[in-house]
């Protein structure tokens, strides 16, 4: 009975640890706490508020197309290899970009993501870069620059200037690389008589209407990296309830913006950047945020000028391009962006492997079963020792059943007793519990890295396999698509979570019988439950584990082989129990005559 105790609770050990892990990390590891909420920084000289909110013209305006905005304003065209989109020149902004290399859906005739659109659109999300002045009249939102070429590409920087009343001059320069980081450098050039206090910054504004929510697995939304350390613990919700409706960093900002599960914007600290500087996430209302990057604030003299660099990432989250950004452009950490959590050390290589093995062979899920192959031959060693392990505890059976007989009054004592025979033959109950153990952290990091990972979006697989990130869009409860509707997620059980579930059928009834009744309900409704708990999972995932599982019953008949023993005290109490449900079936037969 003690042993079947032990199985129940490694079960439900299993569980709490797959589903419980991430909350107590929270809870006794938790990431830098955020932000000096009530320290404002100090009006510095002659500006009269450092933190004010910049003008970026986002006041409450009626919603409008976002075809219809773009044909407003005169712009200049963004033309890289992965990037498309345009620059306004009203107010300098970058509210238009495009992403050539993704779609918003399946179909190939879907449109392309847009990832920025302009103010006043039901996607409103743009990127400005601008100054905060005193004695000097600045750009606004409003300010209409002028453009020295009418494309931006790789190999043709543009730059957009504009001259106040007083004759001081502002440069905005803009150039972008073959994928999704544009450089922008801030140029003041005071021609005027009298000196000028200007502070430059930038900011990213978006509405929360299109983001992707938070889950206990992927955290999205506004996200930083602040002295070497990524912070996770700012949401959009904290912003609308802080009173001050700011979140502030000061020190060393290594980078800020917004993150949803595949995209992500975030204002960089060129390389290097001197002076002090401040990070800022805002609620403005409205489901309107911002995330500031505001730079030193500098007096320039007459007949002189200051410039400042900065980077501008907006694109998809590709972890080898972030890892390359990380190391070309010494931007830290940007690959937190994909919040792989606590399991970073392990789930990146199992990306990688897996992104190889999608490079060698083309298909996502043919990638998948191979490392799935991989991942079972390396765990093969353990599934040996774990069938000896049940080998011996079954030979061991009719001693600890006749222990439990002798001892059923005295529990201490069978404990005792237990443990002696045990130490005797040799034998390790919870050795038949280590592999279970350790697939968990396989099985969670790989779940990490199919729910996270980009480069598995809208990847086929086989016949109606046409997106390895979503569900198994067949089920047999419309029929296999044949009636037209979408049954709830609850009971929408594709082909791939039904093979999962027979699989694992499959595997326990290869398994020596439990002794126990309890043991044996649970085991026998236990591949159902799963069925209807992964069948919302991605199709990558429940690929990943009925593959797992057909391994298993090809391992298990191969080890059978090897430990007859086992085969055969199975089949033995598969008679046992059939004689005695015979012997118990008998009166009643009788009776019933």
């Amino acid at each position: 009975m003690e042993n079947q105790r032990n199985v129940i609770l490694a079960i439900g050990l299993m569980a709490l640890i797959l589903f419980g892990w991430p909350y107590a990390l929270e809870v006794f590891y938790p990431a830098r706490p955020a932000a000096i909420e009530d320290a404002v920084e100090a009006p510095r000289p002659g500006l009269k508020n450092a933190n004010a909110v910049p003008d970026t013209g986002t006041a409450p305006k009626v919603i409008r197309t976002r075809k219809a905005v773009l044909a407003s304003s005169a712009r200049v065209a963004i033309d890289a290899p992965r990037v498309g989109g345009s620059i306004n020149l009203t107010g300098a902004r970058l509210d238009d970009v495009v992403l050539k290399d993704y779609r918003e859906k399946l179909d190939k005739d879907s449109d392309l993501v847009h990832l920025f659109s302009p103010a006043g659109t039901e996607d409103q999300y743009f990127a400005q870069f601008g100054w905060i002045g005193e004695g000097v009249t600045v750009p606004t939102s409003q300010t209409v620059w002028t453009a020295n070429g009418g494309r931006l590409t790789p190999s043709t920087p543009v730059t957009l200037s504009w001259s106040n009343p007083a004759g001081q001059r502002f440069e905005i320069v803009y150039s972008i690389d073959a994928n999704y980081l544009i450089s922008i450098t801030q140029r003041f050039v005071n021609a005027g008589t009298t000196p000028a206090i200007v502070r430059p910054l930038g900011l990213i504004n978006r509405t929360s209407a299109n983001a992707d929510a938070s889950t206990w697995t992927v955290r999205n939304g506004p996200l930083g990296v602040f002295d070497d350390v990524a912070d996770f613990d700012v949401h959009y919700d904290d912003l609308d309830e802080n009173p001050k409706k700011l979140v502030e960093y000061t020190g060393n900002i290594d980078w800020l913006g917004f993150t949803d599960h595949y995209w992500l914007s975030a204002l960089i600290p060129a390389p290097g950047a001197k002076g002090s500087m401040a990070g800022n996430f805002r609620a403005l209302g409205g489901k309107l945020y911002q995330s500031e990057l505001l730079f030193d604030t500098t007096v320039v003299a007459p007949g002189k000028q200051i410039e400042t660099k900065s980077m501008l990432f907006a694109g998809a989250k590709e972890t080898e391009l972030l890892d390359d950004y990380v190391d070309a452009k010494n931007i830290k950490l940007l690959d937190r962006a994909v919040d792989w959590g606590w399991f970073i050390w392990f789930e990146k290589p199992i990306f990688k492997l897996l992104n190889w093995l999608f490079e060698q062979v083309g298909n996502f899920g043919v990638a998948i079963i191979l490392l799935t192959i991989i991942i079972r031959g390396l765990m093969f060693p353990i599934a040996q020792r774990q069938f000896a392990s049940m080998a011996q505890m079954r030979a061991v059976q009719p001693k600890m059943k006749a222990l439990q007989e002798r001892y059923k009054d005295d529990k201490q004592k069978l404990q005792t007793e237990m443990m002696e025979l045990y130490r005797k033959e040799k034998v390790n109950p919870l050795a038949g519990c280590l592999p279970m153990f350790l697939q968990i952290p396989v099985f969670f990091a790989l779940y990490k890295v199919l729910l996270l990972a980009i480069e598995m979006r809208h990847q086929p697989f086989v016949l109606w396999i046409k997106d390895l990130s979503a569900p198994d869009p067949l089920t047999p409860v419309n029929l296999f698509g044949l009636l037209p509707f979408d049954p709830p997620s609850m009971i929408a059980i594709g082909i791939l979570p039904i093979i999962l579930g027979v699989t694992m059928w499959l595997q326990f009834k290869l398994n020596p019988a439990p002794m126990d009744p309890v043991q044996q309900q649970v085991f026998s409704i236990m591949p159902w439950v799963l069925m209807f708990v992964m069948a919302p999972f991605a199709a990558g995932l429940q690929l990943y584990w009925a593959m797992s599982n057909v391994l298993t019953i090809a391992q298990q008949k191969w080890l059978y082989s090897r430990h007859p023993q086992l085969k055969e005290l199975a089949a033995q109490e598969a008679a046992a129990k059939a004689a005695k449900a015979e012997k118990d079936k008998m009166p009643k037969e009788k009776g019933g005559a």
